[in-house]
C-alpha cells in the first residue's frame, strides 16, 4: 500500500491560497531542500485541477527556457500525474491523466496499485480536507510561514470532528520558517478541566 503525502506553503493563519508576496520572500536553500525531499521518491503526483492547471500554466514553460529551474520542471513533467477533475478538455502536459470514479473510493485503488511507494499531492486543498475526513492521508507535510496572511483560502474548515495529528517531525530554518511533518493521530486522553485544574500553575 502506497504512502499518500500532502506537502503545503502555509501562513501562521492556516492560508494556503499562496500569495508571492508572503511566500517568495521566505524561499532560501532550506526551503528548497524540504521541497526536494518531499518529491523524493515519489511515484505519482495526485492533484486537485486547480493546482494542475497552475502547474501546467507555467513549468512545460520554465523546462523549454532551459534556466535554472528547468532541471525541477522536467523532473515534474516526467513524473506521472493523476489529476482530480470532473471536466473533460485536454490536460496538455505529458504523463498525465484523469482520476476516474469518485475521489475516496478511486485513491484507496490508486493506493493500492502494485509498484506504488509514494504518492505526493502538492497543494490541492479541497482534495487534502477530503483525503483527511476519509482517513487516506498517511503524512501532513507543512512548510509554515511566519507570517500573517489574513485572506485566502485556509487548510481547514468548519466542521463536526477534529482531526488530532501526530507530530513525526520537525525543523526550524533561518528565516523562521517551521517545517511541520504530522501523521494521524489520537487526542492524549479524554481529560476535562476537573482532571487537570491540579496542573494549573499556583499563586507562588
Amino acid at each position: 500500500m502506497a504512502t499518500l503525502v500532502s506537502t503545503l506553503f502555509i501562513s501562521l493563519d492556516g492560508v494556503t491560497e499562496i500569495d508571492e508576496t508572503w511566500h517568495f520572500p521566505y524561499f532560501d536553500d532550506h526551503m528548497a531542500a524540504a521541497v526536494d525531499d518531499d518529491y523524493q521518491g515519489t511515484d505519482v503526483l495526485l492533484i486537485g485541477r486547480v493546482t494542475y492547471d497552475s502547474f501546467a500554466g507555467a513549468w512545460p514553460g520554465r523546462e523549454l527556457a532551459g534556466e535554472e529551474d528547468a532541471g525541477f520542471a522536467k523532473r515534474l513533467g516526467d513524473m506521472r500525474k493523476v489529476v482530480v477533475t470532473r471536466g473533460t478538455q485536454e490536460l496538455g502536459w505529458r504523463a498525465v491523466e484523469r482520476l476516474d470514479g469518485d475521489l475516496v473510493p478511486a485513491v484507496t485503488a490508486l493506493k493500492a496499485e502494485p509498484g506504488l511507494g509514494k504518492i505526493l499531492v502538492p497543494g490541492s486543498v479541497s482534495v487534502v480536507r477530503q483525503l483527511l475526513a476519509a482517513g487516506l492521508l498517511d503524512e501532513l507535510r507543512l512548510l509554515v510561514h511566519p507570517v500573517a496572511a489574513r485572506r485566502g483560502g485556509r487548510l481547514f474548515d468548519e466542521g463536526e470532528a477534529v482531526y488530532p495529528l501526530r507530530l513525526l517531525r520537525s525543523e526550524s530554518f533561518p528565516t523562521g520558517v517551521v517545517r511541520l511533518i504530522y501523521a494521524p493521530g489520537e487526542l492524549p486522553n479524554d481529560a476535562g478541566y476537573d482532571d487537570v485544574k491540579g496542573q494549573v500553575p499556583s499563586a507562588d
